[in-house]
This record gives structure tokens, C-alpha cells and sequence, in this order.
């Protein structure tokens, strides 16, 4: 049977101390694990899969075995897999290229079954947030990535680790979405007013939407603290759906 199903997900945040990690990853297992058919074309991971994430030279993070060895599984039965830096695992190096993932950067375009999508995380993208973009750059940056390699590993995932939390207690998850007055939907309208698509779809906000960009579908996925959700898209039938 021709492979004519395409998913997208995001915003896992596996590592994050907050509702039932356990039960989140396990869940995101078996969702790998079953979309593992030969029906599968690709999977593309829209960031923050994980909620810290930083590689040494020769260290990678404790954990996610099972997470690694399910997309490991993906890779070696023939599909696709993409994977985008969100802003919670932006230090994401060669190690998941060695699993055969290929890493995508973002606003990325590709043709899928006729339908033109435009993909990515969504954080940074439009006018304004002057603040978290120097920030983000600095972060992108060599030096300050061999700058934190220097700490040990036992304090930078400390460091790390905290940090996340508390930004997540400072902000709720839940994220009212500002409509046509998001900087994203914004960033989508310009964007289709040059570079026509027929969907544009991220994560980031932790927050389900689906709303109308002149001729294009925004769609945005939420996160898997709330509960398991992804997108679909059948060739076949050309339909585009949420699951989950």
C-alpha cells in the first residue's frame, strides 16, 4: 500500500515536571509506535519534544530511551522523520541526526501530496518580541553555547531544568490566542501574500487553532500537559485533520 499519511506534533515537553510525565511519555511512545505502519510517510516534530535539552560532545541527556529508540524505529521502517528546534530544546546538535532525523529550521516549505505547507515551531515569528528574539539569538549563538558547555553537567541541567519551571509557574499554560492580532497570524499574512500555501502549521502556544489565512488554514497544535494531540494529513483523500 502507497505511504500516504503525514504527522505533525508538538510541544511534548517530555522532562517537565508538571501534570504526569511518566504517563505523557509513555503516551508519546505509543503514539510512535502507532503511526509505525506502512501507510506512514513522514512525521515532522514541531518543537520542544523535550522541555530542556543540550548536547556535550560526548554527553546526551539521561532519559527518553524509549522516546529514541521508538523514532529510531520509525527511521529504520522507511519514514520520515523531521525534527525543529522549539525554544525549550534549541541546543539540539548531531545526536539526533545520528538517529537519522533530519533537523529543519524555520518558516520551511515543502509540497505534500499536492498541498503546499509551510511548517515550524512558531516562537519569534512576526512583528515585535524584540526581547525574546535577542534573547533566542543570543542563545543560537557559538559562543554561547560553548560558554554553557563549560559548566558540568550536574549543574547546567540543574541551572537548566529550573529555569523552565519557573517560567512555566510565572505563565499559565493555557495561552488565549490574539487571533488576527498575533504577531503569528501576522507573520502567516504577509508570508501568504508572497509565498502562497495551503497550510500553515506550529506549536509554541499551547493552544488549538484553526482559522483562515486568505486561501490557507492556520492551524496550531496544543500541547501534551493538557493531552495527547497531533494532525494527519491523507493524501489520499486531501484531508487534513486533528487527532487526539
Amino acid at each position: 500500500m502507497p505511504k500516504h499519511l503525514t504527522y505533525f506534533v508538538s510541544d511534548t515537553h517530555l522532562g517537565a515536571q508538571t501534570a504526569d510525565p511518566f504517563r505523557r511519555e509513555r503516551a508519546f511512545v505509543k503514539f510512535l509506535k502507532d503511526i509505525n505502519t506502512p501507510e506512514t510517510a513522514a512525521v515532522y516534530l514541531l518543537g520542544d519534544i523535550f522541555d530542556f535539552w543540550y548536547e556535550y560532545r560526548f554527553v546526551v541527556p539521561k532519559g527518553y530511551t524509549r522516546v529514541l529508540g521508538a523514532l529510531t524505529d520509525l527511521v529504520d521502517a522507511g519514514i520520515k522523520v523531521y525534527f525543529f528546534e522549539g525554544n525549550h530544546d534549541i541546543w539540539t546538535f548531531s545526536y539526533l541526526q545520528e538517529l537519522g532525523i533530519e533537523k529543519l529550521r524555520q518558516p520551511y516549505v515543502t509540497d505534500i501530496g499536492g498541498k503546499r505547507f509551510c511548517l515550524g515551531h512558531g516562537d519569534g515569528l512576526g512583528p515585535g518580541n524584540h526581547w525574546y528574539k535577542f534573547v533566542k539569538g543570543v542563545f543560537s549563538q557559538h559562543w554561547a553555547q560553548v560558554l554553557f558547555s563549560t559548566l558540568h553537567p550536574w549543574i547546567a541541567f540543574k541551572w537548566a531544568t529550573g529555569w523552565s519551571s519557573r517560567s512555566r509557574n510565572e505563565k499559565p499554560i493555557a495561552y488565549h490566542f490574539k487571533g488576527e492580532d498575533e504577531p503569528l497570524y501576522i507573520f502567516c499574512k504577509d508570508f501568504q501574500a508572497h509565498q502562497p500555501v495551503n497550510y500553515f502549521i506550529f506549536g509554541h502556544y499551547h493552544s488549538r487553532v484553526d482559522m483562515p489565512v486568505g486561501t490557507a488554514r492556520l492551524l496550531m497544535l496544543g500541547d501534551w500537559m493538557t493531552a495527547p494531540n497531533w494532525m494527519v494529513f491523507d493524501t489520499d483523500t486531501q484531508q487534513l485533520t486533528v487527532q487526539g
